[in-house]
């Protein structure tokens, strides 16, 4: 006889467990489909960011970086280092445990917040008058049914066309996390967040890295003043960025890769790589959904379709995250899961797109939320703009780290701030302050009347914000 719940979420990802955990919060009797398996096979509860995404990069990022300072910066301290070497297996070991404790944290808030586990895959059978039947693909089969459920399955990796990836050479997220040795040269194809952050691990590491970009465009999607200052200071870390490529051809062979492709003035090149990373986008993974089953819509993309609240063609079908519209964010598949669990309690469960913020985790960091100068221009709306230099606040100085700025973009005539926009040290942590002001519909002048800590990172915040009225203090 199938188990019944209130609430069955499938997928234990960002979006996944946390709807899991506040649907439980609010009174429901809820499950939770996971099948990701750690290396014993065990349950490994958080998803792609978890286990082969967001945390465990962060981990390498981290490592490296240490890996860098030690070899370039220290010096400059008074720090001598002598014999600095790597070893690539205790570094990765290290990733592994910061992965394993997020796991087993999962776990455990399951077990705080009564939330009933289920190992395998999880897919549609049946809609029934109980709700829907769930079918659990696991060491054992189960059938679980939810009265409500919240499709939160996230996403996979966009292979090349005609390179599949065998995670030895061909490498996605997840082989680039598992690299077991430092390659003398490495490709990537795609500058977006993943594959920079991974190139930005291995450069450090000793990797000579190329990017192949088929965009004539550095980071499109970020403030065009942000991306040209973040591509100098790439350029001179030795990134080689090569923009509007057409790549064709990648051959594997006993040596490597080569990797055929035409550059931006259609002459035809070939590049020999060691390995080579494929970040060119994720696809919406309902693969084993079975969502025929019970009629629940995908559209052309393959992805799932929601209303504005979650909503799927489905009565009590919801969907989050990576596998409907929007940012393939795991903040964004947060805040999603709170708001469904939230409307299902008959509450008014709220997420603003407009305030989510983005990070790119490379050195220097990038980080904005709200729009971009050309999103501005283009739409006509009249703006003001201000830029404020890490090269002029102190703590930068101290920190030795003085790349990049902060900008604000408002409103002309109400100043209501319409953009933040970062690059520099730790803008990963001061975005947070744009997008609570942005939240609140603060002004530039709000900002900018703030009191900051001296001396800190932050102040770059506030000088930006008085120079949208052209009255930095400090620059």
């Amino acid at each position: 006889m199938s188990k019944q719940f209130d609430v069955v979420v499938i997928g234990g990802g960002p979006g996944g467990y946390v709807a899991a955990i506040r649907a439980a919060q609010l009174g429901f009797n809820v499950a939770c489909i996971d099948e990701w398996k750690n290396a014993k096979g065990g349950p490994a509860l958080g998803g792609t960011c978890t286990n082969i995404g967001c945390i465990p990069s962060k981990a390498l990022l981290q490592s490296s970086e240490h890996y860098e300072h030690a070899g370039h910066a220290f010096a400059d301290h008074g720090i001598k280092v002598e014999g600095l070497g790597i070893d690539v297996a205790k570094m990765l070991a290290r990733k592994d445990n910061v992965v394993k404790q997020n796991n087993d944290g999962i776990a455990y808030l399951f077990k705080k917040n009564k939330v009933a586990f289920f190992h395998g895959r999880g897919s549609f059978v049946k809609a029934s008058e109980a709700g829907y039947e769930i079918k659990v693909a696991g060491a054992a089969e189960e059938s679980i049914t939810g009265k409500h459920v919240i499709v939160a399955t996230g996403s996979n990796a966009r292979p090349l066309p005609g390179a599949p990836f065998d995670e030895e050479n061909i490498l996605s997220n997840d082989g680039a996390l598992r690299v077991g040795a430092v390659p003398k040269k490495l490709a990537l194809v795609g500058s977006g967040v993943i594959g920079l952050e991974m190139g930005s691990v291995w450069r450090r590491l000793g990797s000579e890295v190329t990017v192949l970009e088929a965009l004539p465009t550095f980071l499109g999607a970020v403030d065009e003043q942000i991306a040209k200052e973040a591509k100098k200071a790439f350029d001179k870390q030795g990134l080689k960025i090569h923009l509007g490529v057409n790549v064709g051809e990648v051959k594997s062979g006993k040596n490597g890769l080569s990797i055929a492709y035409t550059d931006s003035k259609g002459e035809a090149q070939k590049l020999d790589v060691d390995k080579l990373i494929v970040s060119i986008g994720r696809i919406p993974n309902t693969i084993g959904l079975n969502p025929e089953a019970v009629g629940l819509q995908l559209d052309e993309r393959g992805a799932i379709v929601v209303d504005d609240e979650c909503k799927t063609s489905l009565p009590n079908v919801w969907a989050i995250g990576d596998v409907v519209r929007g940012p393939m964010l795991a903040h964004k598949a947060e805040e999603e899961g709170v708001a469904v669990a939230e409307r299902i309690a008959g509450q008014h469960g709220h997420v603003n797109f407009n305030t989510i913020p983005w990070v790119i985790y490379t050195s220097p960091e990038i980080a904005w939320v709200g729009q971009t100068e050309q999103q501005l221009k283009a739409s006509g709306r009249a703006y003001k703009a201000g830029t404020f230099p890490f090269l002029a606040n102190g703590r930068a100085r101290a920190l030795g780290d003085t790349t990049g700025m902060v900008k604000f973009l408002a409103d002309a005539a109400t100043d209501e701030i319409l953009g933040v926009h970062m690059v520099g040290p730790m803008v990963s942590e001061l975005i947070s302050e744009a997008v609570v002001a942005m939240e609140f519909k603060a002004s530039a002048e709000d900002i900018a009347r703030i009191c900051h800590a001296h001396p800190s990172l932050s102040e770059a915040t506030k000088e930006a914000a008085l120079a949208v009225d052209k009255r930095t203090l400090n620059f």
